[in-house]
């Protein structure tokens, strides 16, 4: 079945500007909308090198939601457990500065309630069929119970993926079950109470290792922008992946196609540091890339040997 993604859809509103942005002020620019929310961004991320996951979530019955799930079908993402529900897909309103990050944002959550009905009826099959998982880890609880209880009854790895780490911390024991977390360093700073700020990359990947057994979280890879990224697990294995330099166009959804690159390659028997590799090309090729492309892989590039169709 290739890799299982539970997650929310969001729609999201981005406003550039056109001149210097000026805070406070009122900038002309350009706002555009686009299909979002972490896990779809995901489940198109690895779609994109062939690898045909499963998108398990909940979209509207408005047209927009009709939109969403043709374009996933399009990436050859399974779609069929897809579900639409009034008030399933949330809103991301961002603001971007003159460099591509952004500067202001506010989102509406959606009601994911509706996946307890796919769990109910086919959770056991999707699971004990799936390579690995990916869930959100700030959804609801009722449901990331659900997920992890299933996960491992099939042996089934999971990777966790986060939205918001100020919910994802209330979740400490749920994180304690997952394969691999991987978060930016402000957020890992918020999970284990510090500021990593300031931290070199050389110090903060030997103490992760040690955050990491005190809080019993099995492996967790921290993205430090253009600085790369370092990666640590708990039997103390720990290193660095540089970054590469390119012109930045828009760097939203780089995060998650970061984390895509590295999922596929733990999922598809790579090393931490070679997942790492796979995740900083992925998150390359959607920084410098503009909207209306759509850069694709084949899983060879990546030196993975996984069975694809045409």
């Amino acid at each position: 079945m290739g890799i299982l993604i539970f997650g929310a859809v969001f729609v999201d509103i981005k406003g550039y500007p056109l001149a210097k942005y000026i805070p406070g002020g009122r900038n002309v620019g350009r706002v555009i909308q686009t299909h979002g929310g972490v896990s779809r961004n995901v489940a198109e991320d690895i779609a994109n090198v062939e690898l045909r996951p499963t998108f398990v979530s909940v979209v509207d019955e408005s047209g927009t939601g009709a939109d969403v799930i043709d374009k996933l079908r399009r990436h050859k993402v399974n779609t069929d457990y897809i579900i639409r529900r009034p008030d399933g897909m949330g809103t991301w309103l961002a603001v971007f500065d003159n460099g591509g990050d952004v500067i202001a944002s506010i989102s509406k959550r959606p009601d994911l309630g509706a996946l307890l009905e796919v769990l109910d009826r086919d959770g056991d099959r999707l699971v004990s069929e799936a390579d690995s998982v990916v869930v959100e880890i700030d959804i609801e609880v009722p449901l990331l119970k659900r997920i992890f209880a299933l996960a491992g009854k099939h042996h089934k790895n999971v990777y966790a993926v986060v939205s918001n780490m100020s919910i994802a911390m209330e979740r400490r024991d749920l994180l304690q079950q997952t394969s691999c977390i991987v978060c930016n360093a402000q957020e890992a700073g918020m999970l284990f109470s510090e500021d990593y700020s300031d931290v070199p990359a050389e110090s903060l990947q030997h103490l992760l290792v040690d955050r990491l057994v005190r809080a019993g979280i099995p492996r967790m890879v921290v993205t430090l922008g253009e600085a790369g990224a370092v990666y640590a697990e708990i039997d103390g294995l720990s290193g660095f992946c540089p970054a590469q330099k390119v012109d930045v166009i828009d760097t939203t959804g780089a995060g998650d196609a970061f984390f895509s690159g590295v999922t596929i390659g733990l999922t598809y028997g790579k090393s931490l540091a070679e997942a790492c590799e796979i995740g900083t090309r992925l998150a390359i090729s959607v920084i410098s890339t503009k909207e209306s492309v759509c850069p694709r892989f084949r899983p060879e590039e990546f030196g993975l040997s996984v069975p694809w169709e045409e």
